[in-house]
């Protein structure tokens, strides 16, 4: 079925033809219609994909459900005498669901008034140029490859949807687990674990890696898992998973060594893999690995006039870059002739209590990169923020600088943070210096202003305690 846009039902022939529909499909296929390129999009299920409906936006409703949560039960320190009487999910699930579903509302408005053709059903791309859906062969002079990214597990850990689940399962549940194993602590592992331990159930982190979010600078993750400790939630880190039984009460969770962990749910959170097995790119000869699509800088395939997009592509597995690629590419067929993405420059955030931001290079690698000698950090501690005090949020600013040049590196913990991130990537995007930034005047009292004493500090002008 195709919805009608500015072509006609019998029309297959295109000059955007972009399978998948997820955020860098819907964000590729908005901006080439703008351009006034003739466009398809080719989704068998809900515009947006993951991120939308079983991703970002209803993980961070139950994070934000989760901040109320903790906010009723600690309301007397802030002199407010309020109980927390519980937490009814099918109220959270009907909160999330409207997010999701008003969002989604908006989104296909968007698509069918700027006249792109969806066409609904699972594509598979036939020829350099060409992708088959349900019988029907659509060409485009262009053909980007958008088709997103799936919950990963462990070889011999089965998923059953029950008692061993992964992140989509998790955004149904219909109860709060009295206690759950999350396997995996990254940023979805983290974020669960956070949103489970403010609902009230007891929660264990195994990670094979040294540390949470081990991507992340090692002072935040070592920040997160001092937070996450007071909170309550267990962290086993550098200890690998083995083995996981059924039990009449959930599952015992056996980890490298002997240790066993029983909770009623396992959560699989080891990652996502790349959504590409049988859509015909290895046969049609799209260059592959480990199942990812390879591309150059410009997005480009080894295929010429296909483009691959977001989550399929080696790198962050993100909904903006995944978006700002799909714009990327858009505007590279029309001609424009814009400038390649900055993969280190593209932030991260981690939503949970307390939250990890960061853009740019970490600490250490800042070092092998210019050398020990070359590299300057700053770290300035919450503590000295009044808004952070106000809000009884703890955490720092850590700048990482090359000696005397700009900042190449912003890494921040503390709740709310990833709101601040906007100003990092500026900083790092545009090679600031500290005193660059210290002139500039941060409203008081912000969490804002945290970045701003952080580089007063760096710049020799620090007027509050740093470390």
């Amino acid at each position: 079925m195709i919805t009608h846009g500015r072509t006609t039902v019998a029309d297959t022939d295109f000059d955007v033809l972009i399978l998948g529909a997820g955020s860098g499909g819907y964000a590729c296929a908005l901006r080439a219609a703008q351009l006034g390129l003739k466009v398809a999009l080719v989704e068998k299920g809900d515009l947006g994909g993951t991120c939308l409906h079983v991703g970002c936006i209803p993980t961070k409703a139950l994070l934000h459900a989760a901040e109320i949560a903790d906010s009723a039960r600690d309301s007397e320190q802030f002199g407010v005498r309020a109980t927390l009487e519980g937490i009814d999910m099918a109220g959270v699930n009907s909160y999330k669901d409207g997010v999701v579903s008003r969002l989604f509302k908006g989104l296909t408005g968007l698509v069918k008034g700027r006249g792109v053709t969806v066409v609904a059903g699972e594509g598979r791309l036939t020829g350099p140029r060409e992708v088959t859906v349900d019988g029907t062969a659509y060409t485009g002079r262009h053909v980007v490859l958008a088709t997103g990214s799936y919950a990963r597990s462990l070889p011999g850990l089965e998923v059953d949807g029950e008692r061993v689940i992964t992140s989509e399962h998790a955004l149904r549940l219909e109860r709060v687990p009295s206690s759950v194993v999350v396997l995996g602590g990254g940023v979805i592992g983290c974020e669960f674990a956070s949103v489970w331990r403010s609902f009230g159930a007891e929660v264990t982190i195994v990670e094979a890696l040294p540390r949470l979010v081990a991507a992340e600078d090692e002072a935040s993750s070592k920040v997160l898992e001092r937070t996450f400790k007071k909170r309550g939630i267990k962290a086993r880190t550098g200890t690998p998973f083995q083995s996981v039984e059924t039990t009449d009460d959930g599952v015992a969770v056996t980890l490298e060594g002997g240790d066993v962990v029983e909770a009623e749910l396992l959560l699989v959170a080891v990652g996502r893999g790349p959504v590409t097995d049988g859509l015909g790119y290895d046969e049609q000869g799209v260059e592959m690995e480990r199942g990812f699509v390879r591309t150059d800088e410009r997005c480009r395939t080894n295929l010429e006039g296909v483009y691959a997009v977001g989550d399929i592509v080696p790198g962050l597995q993100l909904a903006h870059r995944g978006f700002q690629q799909g714009i990327f590419v858009a505007e590279e067929i029309a001609g424009l002739e814009p400038t390649p993405i900055d993969e280190t420059g593209i932030p991260r955030v981690t939503y949970s209590h307390p939250e990890v931001a960061s853009v740019g290079l970490d600490e250490a690698t800042a070092r092998a990169t210019y050398g020990d000698d070359q590299v300057e950090t700053l770290t300035y501690d919450l503590g000295g923020n009044g808004k952070s005090q106000i809000l009884r949020t703890q955490g720092f600013v850590k700048l990482v600088r090359r000696t005397d040049g700009p900042v190449v590196g912003v890494h921040m913990v503390g709740d709310r943070v990833g709101e601040l991130i906007g100003e990092a990537q500026l900083i790092y995007g545009w090679e600031a210096h500290a005193e660059d930034v210290a002139p500039l005047v941060h409203a008081h009292p912000t969490q804002n202003e945290a970045l701003g004493e952080a580089h007063l500090a760096l710049a020799g002008k620090a007027l509050h305690a740093h470390s």
